[in-house]
């Protein structure tokens, strides 16, 4: 008989966590595991790629941070679908999945926390808490994500720590560097930096902003492009047009192709004030481009410095700038960090390896 299986996170975005979530849901073996996604807010992108797949989506459709109305009809999906196990991600899945499945009672509940969340109020750190001692586990991709949770009293024993996998490079969709640097209207003669992800505060953008504009005036052959969206692009761009970084820093906002630029990329910048374990940085060591990243839990599982990739303080622009600069000019210190970087995601990042991993999991607590 196949194991009945729920998971749950709050949107279908194509976040970090949402995208692991899709990746696990449709590479589950279809012979063992009858898998159904719930998304407690909205669904989102992602959704397509699940129903192409002939992964059922749900949609609750909760209205703001306390709604009981929601968390009814969680609860009576969830005495529909029987499920025999209940996974949730992120903190409002957490909370709504948790209560809900031990209410509807789902035989075993698993939580998952995917980084390392200091805005975390005392009340919220109390749910989490309260719900982790009446679950079975909780999967995590980072052990700094363990050291934090563990750190504000959640037990390490109720922990699983399960890497961030990224799918094989597909070479039928590589494009030149001239038509990466054409999308992107950059002139393919120049150096280019890249930053993949959300305009969020948590990003750092402003700081490496700073340090791509001191890097242009010292080289001149530089360019610096952030590709994603989000509520923090009319500060960034005020903040770029303030320090006259406007003639080669581009936000351009959210590419489909940003998997197809990335590999034209001289270096990958990643300035986070904190992490769980960043998709962009695995792909980008996948993709043989040097990463330097803030020196933060999640990012040193990843970049050992000077070894795999180069760790940074957190908004230390200087140092991230002449770094930079020295690497630019050093093609044999890049190519070592770029090999061994390589070598480390075929080893532990393996797509295919994180859904063996959970699947092991789900079995193992399922037995016990």
């Amino acid at each position: 008989m196949k194991i009945k299986l729920c998971l749950i996170i709050p949107t279908l975005d194509r976040g970090g966590a949402e995208k692991q979530l899709s990746l696990l849901a449709r590479g589950l073996d279809k012979e063992v595991f009858d898998t159904t996604v719930i998304a407690l807010t909205r669904t989102g992108p992602l959704e397509r790629e699940l129903s192409e797949a002939g992964i059922p989506v749900v949609s609750i459709g909760k209205r703001g941070k306390l709604d009981p109305l929601a968390w009814w009809q969680l609860r009576n999906a969830l005495k529909r679908l029987k499920p025999d196990i209940v996974h949730t991600w992120l903190f409002a899945a957490n909370a709504y999945g948790r209560s809900a499945a031990r209410s509807a009672r789902v035989p075993v509940i698993l939580g998952s926390e995917r980084s390392v969340d200091p805005w975390k109020a005392s009340w919220q750190l109390a749910i989490d808490r309260y719900l982790a001692t009446r679950s079975q586990g909780i999967t995590t991709n980072s052990q700094g994500v363990v050291d934090f949770y563990a750190g504000h009293g959640i037990p390490r024993e109720l922990f699983h720590v399960i890497p961030n996998g990224i799918p094989p490079r597909q070479p039928s969709q590589e494009i030149s560097r001239e038509e990466a640097f054409q999308r992107l209207g950059i002139d393919p003669s120049r150096k280019l930096i890249l930053s993949i992800g959300r305009l969020w505060p948590q990003k750092g953008y402003k700081e490496l902003i700073w340090s791509a504009e001191i890097l242009r005036v010292l080289r001149g052959d530089t360019s610096y492009a952030i590709l994603g969206e989000g509520p923090e692009r009319p500060r960034l761009e005020e903040f770029r047009d303030n320090v006259k970084a406007a003639s080669e820093v581009y936000l351009v906002g959210h590419r489909d192709d940003a998997m197809q630029i990335l590999p034209h990329a001289d270096l990958l910048w990643n300035g986070s004030l904190y992490e769980g374990q960043s998709n962009v940085i695995l792909e980008a060591m996948q993709a043989r481009v040097l990463v330097m990243a803030s020196d933060i839990p999640g990012n040193r599982d990843l970049v050992q410095d000077n070894v795999t990739g180069i760790l940074f303080p957190v908004g230390e622009v200087d140092r991230l700038m002449r770094v930079s600069h020295q690497l630019l000019d050093d093609p044999e210190s890049r190519l070592r960090m770029i090999d061994a970087a390589e070598q480390r995601v075929r080893n532990e990042n393996d797509m295919q390896m994180m859904i063996d991993r959970h699947a092991q999991y789900y079995r193992q607590k399922r037995a016990s």
